[in-house]
């Protein structure tokens, strides 16, 4: 089979929908798809995606307060980001103004904010009403200090969480010497790891709507098309499916053996390895695939042998993947797939030059890495890309990455895995 341009625009713009949407045809080819006389937009993928409810997050601020007790904390301190999001819902810029949540390890969670902004961060609270401000004379940390003493936190230690830019952090220590600032990783850390069903439900949405765009950004292939064109094609599916795009790195020929890209403008030709690196968001939960297919022609056995060693190497690390195992395992596997073939050893080129796999989840890179000598558990719950790239300098470079739900049953794709080179999305 040759991967022509052809053969993706036989269903038009179907390749958005085919096999995403239950009830439809999964024939990628099927000519009797096509998008409504009504409209020339696809369907959104994400129409029926269900936001994190206020309860859930509840329950998290809940497991956080268990989890500081256990850990011997007074409270866990959340500058602007995503563990403020995750565990309040609140969304906020984070400027030199300091802000902060506090949760305390007993008692409702507290805010710390500018005086003249309380009206706009009062809108935007869904957990909690206890808000403090400060005037722009006067200092957010020795404020902060008399929220927690007010609280019956006078020497314990205080989780600072990972993302707390050190401005805020040194200032909390010296207006509260008392008070012991540590890491809040014991506490954000093991609640963000585990995903819900509901964490899953998003995740999976956003899966979809990558893997619809990058079929759609397939279709649209030409020779002479740049890197960039091809990555514009495929975020502006991404929005028009309903997801918020992330990222889509797309590399052609040798440009594709630099695993982030490279500032070389190049233009498609034909038989050029295209890999094309993925992502959006759905409700604030991330989605990351990368698929590598040859352009308007039959692959080189060079082509080929790579592929599919690296198909091999991504099946090894999925197969590795079991709970009570440690997650440094999958890298084990998938990395000795490819020595094996004389790549290598470890990261040296060509060869695979990185972990195989990352955290994901509200951020496209969390906990939970797929990483050599990583001796953390794997568990119901874990989110993971497993993506054992092989990079070829002065060749090509091919990555095959889908990202899996560790569930009691062991792991399960988010995304269809490839087929072959010339069966790109199964």
């Amino acid at each position: 089979m040759i991967l022509k341009r052809k053969d993706f625009l036989r269903a038009s713009a179907i390749v958005l929908s085919a096999s995403i949407i239950p009830g439809i045809n999964q024939s990628f080819a099927n000519e009797n798809f096509s998008r409504t006389e009504e409209s020339n937009q696809p369907p959104l993928l994400s129409g029926d995606a269900n936001p994190i409810t206020k309860e859930e997050r509840e329950g998290r601020i809940a497991k956080a307060q268990a989890l500081l007790v256990k850990n011997k904390m007074g409270a866990l301190i959340l500058d602007s980001g995503t563990s403020l999001t995750y565990f309040t819902g609140l969304k906020w810029w984070p400027s030199e103004r300091t802000m902060v949540a506090i949760i305390p390890a007993r008692g409702g969670v507290k805010y710390v904010c500018p005086a003249f902004e309380e009206g706009r961060f009062r809108e935007g609270l869904t957990i909690g009403n206890e808000v403090y401000i400060w005037q722009e004379d006067e200092s957010p940390y020795q404020l902060i200090a008399k929220v927690l003493k007010n609280a019956g936190i006078v020497s314990e230690a205080i989780g600072i969480e990972e993302g707390t830019r050190f401005f805020v952090y040194d200032g909390i220590q010296k207006a509260a010497p008392n008070l012991k600032c540590v890491s809040g990783d014991p506490i954000s850390v093991e609640c963000r790891m585990i995903k819900s069903d509901a964490e899953i439900a998003l995740m999976q949405k956003a899966n979809d709507i990558t893997l619809a765009a990058i079929k759609f950004g397939v279709s649209q292939l030409k020779e002479g098309m740049s890197q960039g064109e091809l990555s514009s094609i495929i975020n502006k599916a991404q929005q028009d499916l309903g997801g918020e795009p992330d990222f889509a790195l797309c590399l052609f020929g040798k440009d594709a053996a630099f695993p982030h890209g490279t500032k070389t403008p190049a233009k498609l030709k034909r038989g050029e390895i295209v890999l094309m690196d993925v992502g959006c968001r759905v409700h604030g939960y991330s989605s990351d695939i990368t698929r590598t297919i040859v352009f308007d022609a039959e692959p080189t056995a060079r082509q080929l042998f790579v592929w599919n060693l690296e198909k091999e190497a991504q099946t090894a690390g999925f197969n590795a993947a079991k709970n009570g195992m440690p997650l440094g395992d999958i890298d084990k596997a998938a990395r000795k797939v490819i020595t094996d073939a004389k790549f290598g050893p470890d990261y040296k080129l060509p060869g695979l030059p990185h972990r195989t796999g990352h955290g994901i989840g509200m951020d496209g890179h969390e906990w939970g890495n797929a990483l050599k000598g990583n001796e953390r558990l794997l568990q119901p719950g874990m989110c993971f890309s497993i993506e054992p790239m092989i990079a070829i300098p002065g060749e090509f470079g091919i990555r095959l990455e889908d990202c899996v739900h560790m569930t009691a049953d062991g792991p399960k794709w988010f995304s269809k895995t490839s087929k072959s080179l010339t069966d790109p999305f199964g």
